[in-house]
């Protein structure tokens, strides 16, 4: 099993204690909560501007980790 992407931990982290929901997220970003729902648990890698969104909704203040697996397209 593959180690699990630092970008994801980040937001799943988060999600756990802000006590919200994937509705509630979801919600605060306009996404549909299946999407947040792949991105908290590592199915799907958010773009920048996803995370930026899931960043906000969740109170996360550092940025996304400069890796080469966040790079954008």
């Amino acid at each position: 099993m593959a180690p699990q992407d630092p970008l994801c931990s980040a937001v799943a982290s988060a999600k756990e204690k802000s006590g919200l929901s994937y509705a509630q997220i979801a919600q605060r970003i306009g996404n549909s909560e299946q999407h947040v729902i792949d991105v908290c648990t590592g199915k799907t890698r958010p773009t920048t501007a996803e995370f930026d969104a899931l960043a906000k909704a969740l109170g996360i203040t550092s940025g996304v980790p400069a890796t080469t697996a966040h790079a954008t397209a």
